[in-house]
């Protein structure tokens, strides 16, 4: 009853049929987020297409100027002088058939996967655990790279991959609530920068339908689209 009290306190504050200005929203969202622990900060985009068709799929990455807030563990699958640089570079987790073994048993305690492209035959094993959990390793995300050292830097720097799910939402955790409004501010935009400049060419009519934010345990916020 607590939460339910809590949350509703926090829901009074929260004018349902307004839309917010970016700085109005981004003011409201850390006044409403009252846990006892730092919330983090998610945005939700509404877009005007279809998933569907390929022609009309949204997905990319972006690097959160002001990072994620979240200490990320990293999983490498690579052998030889790879494995020895993600060594060096922070990599969490490094090996190969190993790690893929520990999958198949059921561990999935870590935030992203890098493989170099040698290793995604063993990956194709573990694709049915690690696709729905939006951990498998892709080329577009830049998480199947001969590069491991920069992918690292990249995912520990605040990397995010932005992508349609079924209902053509866009989720993306933006920040936490200790960043502050002007932090969570220019990592929103960056994320709807990225996602305005990913619009595809088939795309037809209003493209970004409604921008939502909210912390973990907050009510939604809906912010003006045009503002």
């Amino acid at each position: 009853m607590k939460q339910g009290k809590r949350y509703a306190e926090s829901a009074s504050l929260v004018d349902k049929t307004k839309l917010y200005s970016v700085k109005e929203a981004m003011d409201l969202v850390l006044k409403t987020a009252s846990a006892k622990f730092d919330e983090t900060i998610e945005l939700h985009t509404r877009l005007g297409v279809d998933g569907r068709n390929a022609d009309q799929q949204v997905r990319g990455v972006v690097i959160l100027p002001h990072g994620t807030g979240r200490i990320v563990k990293v999983l490498v699958i690579a052998k030889g002088d790879n494995a020895t640089i993600a060594e060096k570079s922070g990599a969490d987790f490094i090996g190969a058939e190993d790690m893929i073994a520990k999958i198949q048993g059921g561990w999935t305690d870590f935030d992203a996967c890098i493989a170099t492209p040698d290793m995604m035959g063993l990956l194709g094993k573990v694709a049915k655990i690690l696709g729905p959990k939006g951990l498998m390793p892709n080329p577009k995300s830049g998480t199947v790279t001969t590069d491991v050292k920069k992918a690292i830097n990249d995912i520990k720097a605040g990397k995010v991959e932005y992508r349609l799910d079924k209902s053509n939402i866009i989720h993306v955790r933006i920040g936490k609530v200790s960043f502050g409004a002007e932090k969570l501010i220019v990592n929103y935009q960056t994320v709807i920068d990225a996602i305005i400049k990913a619009k595809p060419a088939a795309a037809k009519g209003t493209y970004i339908k409604s921008i939502n934010i909210s912390s973990t345990m907050g009510p939604g916020i809906k912010i003006d689209a045009k503002n």
